[in-house]
């Protein structure tokens, strides 16, 4: 009943009231409450009264709206799902803009009716059908892959698989738009064909459209929605292929796999009906729903296979399209075996379960007819060949029984499956035969049964016999024999059979092969805008374009072989067009692999993986097919070539026809440039082909003339393709009837010269064929000269070199004709036309480059200015007296004639073929040819201001050069990218200095012209800017990132000069490159491991350590070569040679890792690469060095023992060290005595050994070999018993210790130099230099071991053993100066560095004195140890500051030439000392003074020299200023070092306060952290306030106050070093503090002793520092930032926590008896006043270290001063 308010019309009741929610569509609604009853409304009557009614209302009712949801009530999308939704939008874009495209052809230009054009278009209409037929497979594919993909719960679906799928669709759908267009264009008008077609790809485009609106993750579209979409596809497909002809499946296969598809739909129908009959009796419910689910599946798992059969079938050819098929048959097989185990699992009845059983089975069967449907019908729905299974079977068994020998019964179970095989291949042929119209056929057939019915007789025989005498051998091999037999007479039967179906399987392979390239190309675009790596996407852009190029090619050699089955020719250019894609298929594969990491789309990313996957399987497919179809169809390269010849002479005599009737239309992109370059560079292939041909057929090899031939018609087919380009694009009949008619007659006499040549096959030795052969090539290369010259341009160039040649006529006159004007008329004219024909060279060389109207111009200007210069350079020629000068200038002229006819002939050679090798730098050294000969004529006959010609010549010379910055691209020498930047950098600085030298000349050359100065200081400043410019630039390009492809190609040119011919005659020797080798190698494998450790540390390094692989690669490359050549014999030159290859592969791997990885930093796949590469670049360096040891393994033994004795020499280096230290203890009881004998009987092994070494020299290498591993031996145990008898001296007597081992040192030494004295000698003649320098070496060696042996016998002796020691050091000092390298050193130093080493000899010179009238063995011993050092020390680096860059050649002869006097000088004062130990007279103690003197001389010299050195900016090492500075900067530097080994301990964090939440071991190294920072830059401020004191003439500059600076100066000095070891010892206490290792105590007192120490700095500072200077100021304001960081860090209140809280932490045990008690606490006490004497005891010692160092302080640093 209704409310009483509804009735009485009454305000609404609480029953009424209801609360309505009115949803709004994108804005914010609000609630409104209101009543659905009204109060009544009282109105005037109008119509009077009325009559009122009553009743009930109507029952409820319901309303359900279906339709799409709103996206706000929607669950939101997952990241995954949102990364699709951005790739469907992205993918709908791009097929609208298909869709707009699609909406008109392409415009074409008029194409002519010659056989050319038709072939043209029909072989883009075959390219084009191809490309769009491999697009609609992806697409199709691409759609049955969503379907499949998208069936499951959406929780579950791979999105990232689902977006490569539709990135897949949309990218084919974009490029096969763009073959619709092109194909529409070509295809017939008036049949209406390409309207339709362009109908039939917008339909299927806006197919695509539907079905991405349908997959989005948004859409809530039904899965209907989807199969429908995708069903569209399918038939748009379909539509599409049958509008372009390519239509692969015929309707009644069509229907064949629908029905099938639907058989499988029908018995999942009732497998679901059995499901559901199960469900009814299940009693468990979760079980019953589970069966429900189960069944639910499988209907939708077959309606997706019949949907996805719809969509595939227009395209089931493709492989991929049968993939998903099969997917999608797997997905049914999947569902109906989880529909049979839940059925198993919810009921026990058996009937049911039967039944379940029996429906699932069904659908398996028929599930398997219709994938079987599908592989029976994988090619134009033909089934397998008749003849194909038996072959197989007959070949793959005799493989077995050729196996199986020794096993006499499987050998005979083979051998009845082959009689099987047999017997029904001979039973096919005769049906054949029976069938066969043809009766020569038949006849060939019955033959070839019979032939195969005797062979498998002989075989049945034969293994009978295997069968009854199975342990018989005999019978086995009379078996294996007949097997034999029977596979050749069965090759020889179905040969015909093997051959069609090789030709088949390479037909399809190639379709695969380049439908996969055609996916690949497109996901590589499709990847260009998220590929974030430049140089891997500009590497794959570059493979795309090749392959592109190929692809024509492949499509029509299959369109042809498929057109002509049985001609030879359609299949060797199938064949070819095969192998020839190969190799730029697998770069693509190489380069799309390593493009994948760096592109961020997944799905672009995942889709161009896949292609690059499937395009791998593809090649490898079509290489093993075209390598099987070419062996089958035999040698045929001859006669296609010459078919293939006489079709292009067809096509050209079209072409002339056309040309006549002026139908002749160049194709589409074709110009006269272009073709004109055509011809020019084919015309050269064409020469070397056939002078490949010619020595081919001369020597009879059948197969390399064949394929000589073949090269020569793919060449000529080219030059009959650029000929005709040439005629149809020139507008002189006349031209392009001469251009067709020459390229016609190339064609006659190539077809003839091949007949020749294969008449020459015939019979090699005739000589009268030989001569036809040879007449025949001569007439080919005189048409292809004509054919040349008919191009335009080239007649100019013709005329003028004759017009140059005429006009050099006038030189061969006799008398030169008397001038006709003033000489100085006559040199300026000279001037001005040779300027004119300097010009008009460069513009002949710019021409040459640019159209061929461009170089008609300049060559006729040149030929004009030539004749004008020529009778300028006459008309001087009259002004000379002297006849000599006329001579002369005649002569010049003359020079000038034949350098621009060189200059001619380049610029037509290049204009001609421009890409030509080495053709631009020929032109380019001809232009300069003609400018240096100018110059060398305006030399001679201008006589002028000094430098005046000289500039002159130079502003020519840069004239000539400008044209070359235009054409930045085109390379000018050979040098690799950064060998350029460095001779750049390097002339740079040249030019800088020669425009200063400029500036400063011409100001002081002529004074009177003063007003021209500051234009010249202009000019000068400007051009000084430039080259800083230029050297920025430089720095920057070295630098970039990722720029490694200048190295790739220089690795790669290495690599390729290996494979070059036989290099020029070698300077040296295999040892010499051997050793060279070994170093290089060696070095590559130091760089790769650093690379490995900075990919993880400094990514940014690794250009510089690429750029040093690449150098010391190239190094090893040259020398390699080299090597090879030497190395006997020649298979370990090989070895060589191949192994240094691989290096260089892996060196270019390597490269390209370090180039992506430094754009990538923080990609780990490339650093995982990069390391892979690395390790395989040191693997190879291994193999690299074997395969040298196995060139000479004498020489590699002793680069090996060199080596060790190298580490020898440092190792007694360390220990001379430790014995000048004092801490080489020994380490038992035993004395010199017990080693003495041991040392002599080692030497004297070690003597033989040398002795060995020298006649190894001239012996074999393994004993070579031997002589140096023993030798190596024999020095490391010498030196391990000479410094145990060292030790043995004990430490008491370093001097002793130091002698003996420093004579040990020298034996190391001379052996080392004798191993590489033999090492040089090994092989040589006996008189060669390199023997003398052996005996040389040897003698040494004898001198040393022989004072090694003295040295040894004199140790004990006190008397003589100073003698001994200071003997020993001359001679070493002496040899010191022999074996001085005049090489530059490896490394340079200062010259600061270079005085310091000085005074190391003064300090020596004195000491030496000093023992000369003391006479004292001690002291001789110490001077003779110290004279050693010290000059070895002088020597070093006077040599190393001698070669610094900056140094003049001048200033370095003097430093080495000094260096030798000091060392020639010291020597003269040690063998005096030697003299005055030997007559102490007051005479010769006398003569020490002058010996000194001398040597104080020289070292005066070097010292200046050094200041030389320095130039203005020298400052005195010794300034205590300078020390200063440096000290305040080592400070700093320690202290940098010391904060960044606290780094190191923990990840790096900066609190900018202290942090209470930190644990102690946290809070102490952030606090250790702060300090060291505000430290270091207080010792920073430091130095600047230093320098500024010093700048301000506050220090220093007043001689007066120099004592107080130098006191100041040391006070700065040591407060410098106080703060920086306190603040190094704080650092090192917060380590071992967190470690556990040291005390807290430790650390507080560490971080007070930082506190005292800056103060004393500031101090310091302040002394002579302005207080209200900026320095100052900082300095305060840096000390309080150290004080802050000591207080309010907190470090010391940490410290002291945590030793308080240890304290805590430590529990007491009291004692609770009485007496036990007491003793405790008497324990306590006893232990608290020794701890408090001890502190006391701290304390003082404390202070008496203060007041020790308090004496040595400078006065400034004082507190009573303070």
């Amino acid at each position: 009943p209704r409310p009483q308010c509804c009735i009485n019309r009454v305000p609404a009741c609480g029953t009424c009231r209801s609360t309505i929610l009115q949803q709004q569509f994108n804005r914010v609604g609000r609630v409104e409450h209101g009543s659905v009853a009204l109060p009544g409304v009282i109105r005037s009557g109008s119509i009077g009264a009325e009559s009122l009614s009553m009743g009930t209302m109507p029952s409820a009712q319901q309303q359900i709206t279906m339709g799409q949801m709103h996206r706000g009530h929607m669950p939101p999308l997952s990241s995954a799902q949102q990364a699709l939704m951005g790739t469907i939008n992205t993918s709908m874009q791009a097929v609208q803009k298909a869709q707009f495209d699609l909406g008109e052809v392409d415009n074409l230009p008029p194409l002519g009716q010659d056989m050319a054009s038709k072939v043209w278009i029909q072989n883009k209409m075959d390219e084009s059908k191809h490309e769009i037929h491999s697009q609609v497979d992806a697409i199709t594919a691409g759609t049955a892959s969503v379907v499949n993909l998208t069936a499951g719960d959406p929780m579950d679906t791979d999105y990232t698989a689902v977006g490569c799928a539709i990135t897949t669709i949309s990218s084919n759908l974009t490029e096969m738009s763009k073959g619709v267009k092109l194909l529409a264009a070509l295809m017939e008008d008036d049949v209406g064909g390409g309207n339709d077609l362009m109908k039939a790809a917008r339909t299927l485009a806006g197919a695509v459209s539907d079905l991405l609106k349908a997959v989005e993750p948004a859409s809530g579209e039904p899965r209907q929605t989807v199969l429908t979409a995708a069903g569209s596809i399918g038939q748009a497909s379909g539509d599409l292929l049958r509008q372009i002809g390519e239509n692969e499946t015929d309707e009644r296969f069509q229907d064949i796999l629908m029905n099938l598809a639907k058989a499988v739909a029908n018995a999942a129908a009732m497998l679901v009906l059995k499901a559901k009959n199960v469900a009814q009796v299940a009693e468990d419910t979760v079980l019953q729903n589970r069966v429900i689910a189960a069944a639910t599946q499988c209907a939708l798992s077959t309606s997706q296979l019949v949907a996805c059969a719809k969509v595939v079938s227009p395209t089931i050819s493709s492989p991929v399209c049968q993939e998903q098929l099969i997917e999608a048959g797997k997905l049914v097989d999947r569902s109906v075996e989880s529909c049979v185990q839940a059925c198993l699992s919810a009921t026990e009845d058996g009937e049911l379960l039967k039944q379940v059983s029996a429906a699932a089975s069904v659908v398996s069967q028929a599930l398997a007819d219709l994938l079987q449907h599908v592989r029976q019908y994988t090619s134009r729905g033909e089934p397998i060949g008749r003849y194909d299974q038996a072959t197989d079977t007959i070949m793959t068994v005799t493989e077995s029984i050729f196996t199986s020998m020794g096993d006499a019964g499987e050998m005979v179970r083979q051998a009845r499956v082959l009689a099987q095989a047999t017997s029904d291949l001979v039973n096919a042929m005769r049906s054949d035969a029976e069938a066969e119209i043809d009766v020569d056929n038949s006849k060939k057939l019955l033959a070839a049964a019979k032939l195969l019915a005797d062979a498998t007789a002989r075989m049945v025989e034969a293994a009978k016999g295997a069968a009854a005498y199975p342990e018989n051998e005999d019978q086995q091999q009379r078996l294996r024999e007949a097997a034999e037999g029977l596979r050749v007479a069965t090759n020889a039967a179905a040969q015909s059979a093997i051959k069609k179906k090789l030709i088949n399987r390479l037909e399809n392979a190639a379709k695969q092969a380049a439908a996969a390239a055609t996916q690949t190309i497109a996901a590589a675009q499709n990847a260009a805008a998220s590929n974030k790596n430049t140089a891997a996407h500009q590497q794959l852009v570059q493979s795309c374009k090749a392959v592109a190029d190929h692809i024509p090619q492949l499509v029509q050699g299959v369109r042809g072989s498929q057109a002509k089955p049985e001609d030879l020719s359609a299949q060797l250019a199938l064949i070819i067009s095969s192998q020839n894609f190969l190799q730029p298929g697998s770069k693509m594969v190489t380069s799309a692999k390593s493009s994948v990491p760096t592109v961020a789309d997944q799905a672009a990313a995942m889709q161009l993986g896949q292609c690059a996957k499937n395009l791998a399987t593809c090649l490898a497919e079509l290489r093993t097919s075209a390598q099987k179809a070419h062996e089958a169809c035999g040698p045929m390269e001859i006669d296609s070539a010459l078919t293939a010849i006489q079709t292009l002479r067809s096509e050209l005599q079209d072409a002339m026809l056309a040309a006549v009737n002026a139908q002749l239309k160049p194709l589409p992109g074709e110009s006269l440039e272009k073709c004109a370059q055509d011809l020019g560079s084919t015309s050269k292939s064409v020469g070397s082909s056939m002078a490949q041909l010619l020595t081919c057929a001369a020597q009879g090899n059948e197969h390399y003339t064949g394929i000589a031939a073949r090269e020569t018609a793919q060449a000529l087919k080219t030059l009959a393709q650029a000929a005709r380009g040439v005629a149809a694009s020139t507008t002189e009949p006349k031209a392009a009837a001469a251009m067709l008619d020459s390229a016609r007659d190339v064609m006659d006499g190539s077809a003839l010269l091949i007949h020749e040549a294969k008449q020459a096959l015939i019979s090699p030795g005739d000589a009268e064929s030989q001569q036809r052969l040879a007449q025949v090539a001569k007439a080919v290369s005189h048409s292809l000269n004509s054919c040349v010259n008919c191009l335009p341009g080239q007649k100019d160039v013709d005329m003028a070199l004759k017009s140059i040649g005429e006009a050099s006529k006038k030189l061969l006159i006799e008398t030169i004709p008397p001038a006709s004007k003033s000489f100085q008329e006559a040199q300026s004219e000279l001037n001005q036309t040779a300027a004119d024909l300097n010009q008009s060279a460069g513009e002949v060389v710019h021409a040459s480059r640019g159209s061929s109207s461009e170089l008609a111009v300049a060559s006729g200007k040149f030929s004009q200015d030539f004749d004008e210069f020529l009778d300028a350079g006459i008309e001087m020629a009259g002004h000379t007296q002297k006849k000599d000068d006329q001579v002369q200038v005649i002569g010049n002229l003359k020079n000038i004639s034949m350098a621009s006819s060189k200059l001619l002939l380049a610029a037509k050679s290049l204009s001609v073929d421009p890409a030509a090798a080495n053709a631009k730098n020929l032109l380019a050294a001809a232009a300069r040819a003609v400018t240096d000969s100018i110059n060398q004529l305006i030399m001679l006959c201008t006589q002028q201001a000094p430098g005046q010609k000289e500039c002159d010549n130079a502003l020519r010379e840069l004239e000539a050069v400008r044209g070359m910055l235009d054409n930045p691209n085109e390379p000018v020498s050979d040098l690799s990218y950064f060998d350029c930047i460095e001779s750049v950098m390097e002339n740079s600085k040249v030019l800088g200095e020669s425009m200063a030298g400029i500036s400063q000349n011409c100001k002081t050359g002529d004074v009177s012209a003063s007003h021209t100065h500051d234009a010249i200081a202009e000019a000068a400043q400007l051009m000084k800017e430039a080259v800083d410019d230029i050297m920025v630039t430089l720095n920057e390009a070295a630098s970039e990132v990722g720029m490694v492809g200048g190295m790739v190609e220089s690795i790669a040119e290495a690599m390729a000069k290996l494979d070059e011919g036989t290099p020029p005659e070698p300077e040296g020797s295999f040892v010499d490159y051997q050793t060279s080798m070994v170093k290089y190698s060696k070095a590559i494998a130091v760089t790769a491991q650093e690379m490995m450790t900075k990919s993880v540390t400094c990514p940014d390094e690794l250009g510089a350590l690429a750029s040093q692989v690449t150098v010391d690669y190239s190094q090893l490359a040259v020398q390699g070569r080299l090597a090879a050549h030497t190395a006997e014999p020649e298979e370990i030159g090989f070895q060589i040679k191949t192994r240094v290859q691989d290096l260089g592969h892996g060196c270019i791997f390597l490269v390209q890792k370090a180039g992506a990885l430094q754009i990538i930093p923080s990609d780990s796949f490339t650093k995982r690469e990069l390391i892979e590469c690395a390790r395989a670049v040191t693997e190879k360096v291994s193999l690299v060095l074997s395969a040298l040891q196995a060139g000479n393994k004498g020489t590699q033994a002793c680069i090996t023992a060199a080596s060790a004795v190298s580490g020898i020499i440092a190792d007694l280096d360390t220990t001379i060290m430790f014995a000048s230290a004092g801490t080489l203890n020994a380490e038992n009881d035993e004395s010199f005595a017990d080693h003495r004998e041991n040392i002599l009987k080692t030497a004297k092994a070690l003597v033989e050994d040398t002795k060995m070494l020298v006649s190894g020299a001239a012996s074999g290498q393994d004993r070579l070999a031997q002589a140096a591993q023993s030798s190596a031996k024999t020095i490391t145990q010498l030196t391990d018993v000479v410094k145990l008898g060292a030790t043995s001296i004990g430490a008491d007597d370093p001097e002793t210790q130091v002698v003996l081992i420093n004579a040990v040192k020298d034996v190391a030494k001379a052996l080392a130099e004798l191993i590489s004295a033999t090492k040089c000698a090994a092989g040589k003649a006996a008189d060669d230099p390199s023997m003398y320098q052996l005996k040389s070496a040897a003698k040494v060696m004898v001198t040393n071991v022989t004072s090694l042996l003295k040295t040894v016998k004199a140790v004990e002796d006190e008397a003589t053993r100073g003698t001994r020691a200071l003997e020993a050091t001359i001679e070493c000092i002496k040899q010191e100066m022999l074996f001085q390298s005049k090489d530059a050193p490896n490394k340079t130093t200062t010259p600061e560095e270079f005085i310091r080493m000085t005074k190391g000899i003064t300090m020596a010179t004195a000491k030496a004195v000093a023992a000369g009238n003391s006479a004292r063995q001690e002291d001789i011993i110490h001077t003779a140890n110290l004279s050693r050092k010290a000059i070895s020390d002088m020597l070093t680096t006077c040599k190393q500051a001698a070669y610094h860059p900056e140094v003049g050649e001048e200033v370095k002869n003097r430093a080495l030439m000094f260096g030798s006097e000091c060392t020639t000088g010291y020597i003269d004062l040690l063998e005096q000392v030697l003299l005055v130990l030997q007559k102490p007279t007051a005479e010769q103690k006398q003569q020490l003074a002058a010996c000194s003197k001398r040597v104080a001389g020289a070292v005066t010299e070097l010292i200046q020299t050094a200041e030389a050195m320095k130039g203005s900016e020298w400052v005195d090492p010794e300034d205590p200023t300078v020390i200063a500075e440096t000290e305040l900067l080592g400070a700093a530097a320690s202290i940098e070092a010391a904060a960044k080994k606290l780094e190191q301990l923990k990840p790096r964090a900066k609190p900018k306060q202290a942090d209470e939440t930190l644990n102690f071991e946290e809070q102490i190294l952030e606090a250790a952290k702060s300090i060291a920072a505000a430290t270091s830059a207080l010792v920073k401020s430091a130095s600047a306030a230093q320098r500024e004191l010093v700048a301000q003439g506050k220090v220093g500059s007043i001689p007066a106050n120099a004592v107080d600076d130098g006191q100041w100066s040391q006070g700065l000095i040591s407060a410098a070093r106080m703060v920086a070891a306190a603040t190094s010892n704080l650092c090192e206490a917060a380590n071992a503090s967190v470690q556990g290792h040291a005390s807290e105590e430790k650390l507080i007192s560490s971080a007070k002793q930082v506190a005292a120490s800056t103060a004393q700095l500031l101090v310091a500072c302040k002394v002579k520092a302005d207080q209200d200077s900026e320095f100052c100021i900082i300095l305060f304001l840096l000390l309080s930032a150290v004080c802050s960081a000591l207080a309010s860090d907190n470090l010391v209140r940490a410290a002291q926590k945590a030793a308080f809280d240890k304290a805590d932490e430590d529990n007491v045990v009291v004692k609770t008896k009485f007496v036990g008690g007491i003793a405790q606490i008497i324990a306590a006490q006893e232990e608290m006043l020794r701890k408090e004497r001890e502190l006391e005891e701290a304390r003082k010692k404390l202070a008496q270290i203060r007041q020790q160092q308090y004496k040595f302080l400078p006065s400034e640093l004082r507190e009573d001063n303070n």
